[in-house]
């Protein structure tokens, strides 16, 4: 892999997985175990069939979850603590056999990049729970199913437009973040 390649390998896991991180997961393994994705030794466990299964088994549960108004901000919080190490663990090992320096620096900032997403999701999942009626989160639920296919398959059709395409969504993402504070506020102070 050369440098693009692996950077956005790096930051597309990480994004990826502050969105869908068991579907991540299961799409890495699954494509690399068939030889359609070339990943380094050190993400060689993703390959695993059982690694596969247990993702592929987590991706239904959260593809289900995230469609039910409420349930999904309530999965959200908990993968809280599961999606970010997880996504910066990502980030991490797909630099390959490297100095373990660059390694916790691409963990720290594979962490930044799916905190980030997962708080932007997150939020803006918290805000559209606010209508009460499901076809928004089920709109946005889609989208984001989508954003990850879509997303997955630049990063490996073209790493420098999903890197360039990533610095936007990132900018998008940390203005989005702003506004859903002030709108948590508002909220908070109603309540």
């Amino acid at each position: 892999m050369d440098l693009p390649q692996t950077i956005a390998l790096s930051a597309g896991l990480a994004w990826a997985s502050g969105l869908r991180l068991y579907l991540v997961v299961f799409l890495a393994g699954a494509l690399a175990h068939f030889g359609y994705l070339h990943l380094p030794d050190t993400l060689s466990m993703l390959q695993n069939p059982l690694v596969i299964g247990v993702a592929g088994i987590m991706a239904c549960a959260e593809l289900v979850a995230d469609k039910v108004p409420a349930f999904d901000s309530l999965w959200d919080t908990v993968q809280t603590f599961i999606r970010i190490p997880a996504g910066a663990l990502l980030a991490a090992f797909a630099l390959g056999d490297v100095d373990p320096a660059w390694m916790v620096a691409a963990g720290l900032i594979g962490g930044t990049i799916t905190a980030g997403t997962h708080f932007a999701k997150a939020g803006s999942r918290l805000a559209i729970n606010t209508s009460p009626e499901p076809f928004s989160n089920w709109l946005a639920s889609f989208g984001e199913d989508g954003m990850v296919l879509a997303g997955l398959w630049t990063m490996l059709a073209s790493p420098m437009v999903f890197l360039g395409l990533l610095a936007i969504f990132l900018i998008v993402a940390g203005f989005l973040l702003v506004k859903l504070w002030s709108f948590l506020g508002r909220l908070f102070r109603r309540v």
